[in-house]
């Protein structure tokens, strides 16, 4: 039989210290693998929490960009629309004091009798031709019939050389154009069922309705952001 000896005090120090130092080894190879594992996940972590950050950060400067670029456009729009009716404005104050400077001259035309005796034949010779009776009248005012008389005799001569055939005119004098008037006349035909106005009140006021959009052309130029044209 094999005998069973008991282990010295110097061998049972030797195991003790061996086993000591296997449990301090796995302990430390622990801790490493613990410490490894934990900067694994402190560094996900971290990341991840830099990636919401940075996107929370992108979508708060996008979100205030998009607000600045749309006050931007607001701000801009409403300067462009100030403008464009200060502009507006300056054009229609220019467009009305033409029409009134024009209105005031109004009445210097039947000074210079010889300029306005043709005016009248013109304007008699457009109703005549508008109406294409064989008797017309004229209405004009008192102060005028003189010079009308003329202008009809120039008429009537034209419109039988233009058409070939007479027209009577004769001045309306029942119903005279008012005193306070302008100028002008005013052609009547049918029996009075026709009033061709050509007043110089009138064509102003035609000149002003009609071509009022030529005028503006002339002026100010095309207007590029129109589409249509008056």
């Amino acid at each position: 039989m094999s005998q069973v000896h008991a282990l010295s005090d110097d061998q049972v120090a030797g195991e003790l210290k061996k086993m000591t130092a296997f449990i301090r080894q796995e302990a430390m190879e622990k801790a490493h693998e613990i410490r490894i594992k934990a900067d694994e996940e402190f560094a996900i972590e971290k990341s991840k929490l830099v990636r919401q950050e940075t996107a929370a950060i992108d979508s708060s400067y996008e979100k205030k960009f998009k607000q600045a670029s749309m006050s931007q456009q607001i701000t801009r729009s409403t300067v462009a629309n100030k403008s464009r009716l200060r502009i507006l404005s300056a054009r229609q104050e220019l467009l009305d004091r033409l029409f009134e400077d024009a209105q005031k001259k109004l009445a210097t035309v039947s000074k210079d009798k010889g300029k306005y005796q043709g005016v009248l034949k013109n304007l008699i010779l457009e109703g005549a031709y508008a109406l294409n009776e064989d008797k017309i009248q004229v209405k004009a005012r008192k102060a005028d019939y003189d010079v009308v008389k003329k202008a009809i005799e120039g008429a009537q001569s034209e419109y039988k050389s233009k058409v070939n055939k007479e027209v009577s005119i004769t001045i309306d004098e029942k119903d005279p154009l008012p005193e306070g008037s302008a100028g002008g006349v005013s052609i009547v035909g049918t029996g009075g069922r026709i009033d061709i106005n050509n007043s110089f009140e009138e064509r102003l006021r035609l000149l002003e309705t009609d071509a009022l959009p030529s005028i503006r052309v002339t002026l100010f130029g095309e207007n590029k952001n129109r589409r249509f044209t008056d």
